[in-house]
């Protein structure tokens, strides 16, 4: 599935004081009871289809083991996609969609990923985040805003060390209060 239009999103929902975890790792700050009459509605079906467009997810070994600790509640929210977790560490895969790295995240964007894939998402963590963006390999970044201030926990952007310019692609409100804010990343 090789294609020109190559391309890395980091998406990362946070609070809106920049916060993606609480000290914690808690997540019912992610349920919403706010109601933005004007927000967009997104039905199951617009979800599945939207997800159906992503081919490949990279997480962090944190975030993996948080989303298994959170798979036993809700499931497994990534689907058959194929999935890398980098990592150092011997971790637990039970799915054959999952598989870890442990190296060069130059290579891994551009000796495994681009020849195979289309559109990955880079879904957690912060250290990941900085690290592509210090590298120059990711291509967007999609920032979902939900309506709560945490006042501390675990930061969106920490410490990057450089400026980065965007340009902004798009502002989405949804019923539930949630803002997307959607940037290309200036190379």
């Amino acid at each position: 599935m090789a294609t020109d239009t190559f391309k890395v999103t980091i998406h990362m929902v946070s609070s809106l004081d920049g916060y993606i975890a609480k000290k914690d790792n808690s997540v019912s700050w992610f349920e919403t009871a706010d109601n933005y009459e004007k927000g967009v509605n997104v039905t199951e079906q617009d979800a599945q289809e939207f997800l159906k467009k992503i081919d490949c997810y990279v997480m962090g070994a944190r975030t993996y083991e948080h989303a298994l600790e959170l798979s036993k509640s809700y499931g497994w929210v990534y689907g058959d996609v194929p999935t890398i977790v980098l990592t150092h560490r011997k971790l637990p895969i039970d799915r054959q969609n999952i598989e870890t790295y442990s190296g060069d995240l130059n290579k891994l964007v551009n000796e495994r990923l681009k020849p195979k894939y289309k559109n990955v998402w880079l879904v957690g963590g912060a250290k990941l985040t900085k690290d592509f963006i210090r590298l120059n390999l990711a291509d967007e970044i999609r920032q979902s805003i939900l309506p709560v201030i945490l006042g501390d926990g675990t930061p969106f952007f920490d410490q990057i060390g450089q400026e980065q310019a965007l340009h902004l692609k798009g502002v989405t409100a949804y019923k539930s209060g949630m803002v997307e804010l959607h940037y290309e990343i200036r190379k």
